[in-house]
This record gives structure tokens, sequence and C-alpha cells, in this order.
């Protein structure tokens, strides 16, 4: 049989049954400890579960499967995965990261990760002039890109970037979160390593907390990575990597859904008279439009955002009336959020105060859009 095509990948789990049983979905292993042989070795590979988990197997190897790398580690939160990326450096070392990008991850790097000593330079990553004039050839070790970019969704050159930091002397490091493997996949366009907060669009279902760091090869920073994984301890449990590989099953079903529900309603809302803006990547004026269409494949992601007509005021009581919409922090689930970004991410946030951050999820999309005109309607009419 041919190479299997990625949506089969991820639907079959790579086509795994278990062994001893016959059970068609991956069981879930409890286990903290392994028995060693009789002669005091591990020939079964596994010690202990802080990284050696049998549970991790199926949901790493999938995505690795899926982004084209050589292997994935499973990691207790985004932030966690995230983190580990820049732990692996040395203190001292220079990175560089967009100005736009994920609000805690941002704080991380402003706070403790400067403390500790890495020396984080925020560019307008959106420039490639400004992205490259912030490089040091020798001093630069990683260049971080978050593509599309929460919450304004600004879209990033991946290949672009990968070959200014090669130059370097540096590594690419893509947060890909919102646009999954099924939209992109960084390292074919030269990315080093590729992070996901997987708690988002590849468990899909808000019941699970974990993230995941896949390489392009295995050397010696993705040993370091390794290393900071297993020894700060910042894993997951079992039954969240079992969830992980649940929700990829049906992720290029469920992202296809959102992709065309979030264009849909990106376009009627751009005609509604109290929205101001409608930012996404799929709408022919946004900023990083024709980036998009040739880096994104097959959609442009779940997410959206709208300013709203009226400011700060008009924007929260809109979230306030809607219904279907639900008002909390995440995205990429079943079910579609709305959030006041500026009021998450407090003074310092580059979000403006009238932006209303939406995840969609797979209701129908007229029901989305009469819950959401409705409210947006009420809050103008006060």
């Amino acid at each position: 049989m041919t190479k299997k095509r990625p949506e089969t990948v991820a639907a079959s789990a790579l086509g795994r049954e278990d062994e001893a049983t016959g059970a068609l979905i991956p069981p879930l292993y409890p286990t903290t400890t392994y028995i060693r042989d009789p002669d005091n070795l591990y020939r079964r590979g596994r010690v202990y579960s802080r990284a050696q988990n049998a549970t991790f197997d199926t949901a790493a190897e999938t995505l690795t499967a899926l982004e084209g790398g050589a292997e994935t580690a499973l990691f207790g939160s985004g932030m966690a995965a995230a983190n580990a990326v820049f732990l692996a450096l040395t203190p001292g070392d220079h990175v560089v990261v967009p100005r736009v990008m994920y609000w805690a991850l941002r704080a991380w790097l402003e706070g403790f990760a400067s403390r500790w000593g890495l020396v984080v330079d925020f560019v307008d990553a959106g420039d490639i002039d400004a992205l490259k004039a912030a490089i040091a050839p020798g001093r630069t070790k990683l260049v971080w890109l978050e593509t599309p970019a929460n919450p304004l969704w600004t879209v990033y050159d991946i290949a672009a970037a990968a070959e200014i930091a090669h130059a370097a002397g540096a590594r690419l490091a893509v947060d890909s979160t919102v646009a999954t493997p099924v939209l992109t996949r960084p390292l074919s366009l030269g990315a080093d390593i590729v992070m996901h907060s997987a708690t988002k669009y590849l468990n899909g279902h808000s019941d699970a907390v974990i993230g995941t760091v896949t390489t392009a090869r295995q050397d010696e920073f993705w040993a370091n990575i390794k290393t900071v994984q297993s020894q700060n301890g910042g894993v997951p449990g079992t039954l969240e990597a079992w969830l992980l590989q649940r929700g990829m099953r049906t992720l290029f079903a469920r992202v296809r859904w959102q992709c065309a529900s979030a264009q849909a309603l990106a376009e009627r809302l751009s005609a509604h008279p109290a929205v101001a803006e409608v930012l996404y990547p799929g709408l022919p004026g946004f900023k990083g439009h024709q980036l998009a269409s040739r880096q994104m494949q097959g959609g442009f992601g779940g997410m959206l955002s709208i300013r709203v007509r009226g400011g700060e005021r008009a924007a929260i009581a809109t979230a306030a009336r809607v219904s279907i919409w639900k008002r909390a922090t995440s995205l990429g689930g079943v079910e579609s959020l709305i959030e006041h970004r500026a009021s998450i991410e407090g003074p310092r946030s580059p979000v403006p105060e009238d932006l209303l951050r939406l995840s969609v999820g797979l209701e129908a999309v007229d029901d989305l859009y009469e819950d959401l005109s409705e409210a947006l309607g009420q809050a103008r009419a006060e």
C-alpha cells in the first residue's frame, strides 16, 4: 500500500490495535513504574513513567507522522511545552520573538526567562527586514514564531524566517496551535521545532490540558528539550495523553468544519453595522491574506476577532448577551467561545479594547451568526 494520507493517519491513530486483547482503541496505562528483568536490566525500554509511559506513544507518534518530524515529546500543558524549548537554551543566549503572540508566554519571557538569563527581543516579525535586523549572527540562538498569532491572527512567513534564522546560525521554533498540521506543517517550510498547545485543536474537546513539541531532527538541542521534560517533570497524566490520541482521530473533520464556519462568519460579520473590523486571514482585505493563502492549505483556521463599534463598553456588553457562544478562556474545542481579550491580558496588552476573540466550534453557522448578531444589535442600541 502507498503511504497513508494524513487524514487516515489521524483517524486510525496510526492503525494500531492492542496486541494483547485485540482492542481497537489503545488502552490507558496508569502505571508509574515498570518491572526490572531478573538481571536488573530494562530490556523492554521503560523505567519510570515521568517520560516513558506507553500511553504517550500513540499520541506522540501520530503527531510526529502528521508533522513530518523525527520525534514528539508530550508535556503537561502548552506553556510547559513552550517553556521547555527556551529552557533548552543557555543563560545569556539571545532569542527573538514576535510582539504579537500568546500573552502568557510573552509574560513568561518578559519575567522568568529574562531573570533566568535569556536575552529576549520582541520585534515586528511580520516585517522580514525588521526580523533580520534583530537577529545577531552567532549570538541569536532561537527565533520563535506563532502563526496565526493570537489574538490578532497575524500571519508570519515561516519559510523566510527559517532562511534568515539558519543563515545566522539560529533555530526556528513555531507555535502552530491555531493552524494545526491540517493547515500548516512548519517543519516542511524549514522550521526546526513545532509546538502545540494540544489542549486546543489537537485534543479538541476541552477536556485535557496538554502540550507537545515535535522536532525535525534528533540532535543535541532536542536532547536538551527531552532532559527538561524529564528532569522538570512537566509531563501529562496518562488520562490526558489518552484523551489527546482520542481527540486527534477527529482532527481533520473538526478543523475543516471550523475553518468553513469561521470563513462564513468572517464574511457576514464584515458587513454587520455594529462591527468596525473583522480580523481573519481568510478575508482578501486582511493584511496577511496572500501569505496565508500560500502557507495555509485547505483553510484559514477556526479563530477570528471582531472590533466592535462603541468600544470596550459595547464589546463587553456584546459578550454578555450571547447564549450559544460561551464566555470562556480557551479555543479549539467543539463549542464556540467568545472573550474580551484586553480584560484578560491587562494594561500592557497590545490588544485593542474593542476586540472580541471568537473560537468557532461545531454548531450550525447560522445559529452562531444569529446569536452574535442579536447580541451586537442589543449592545449597540444601549
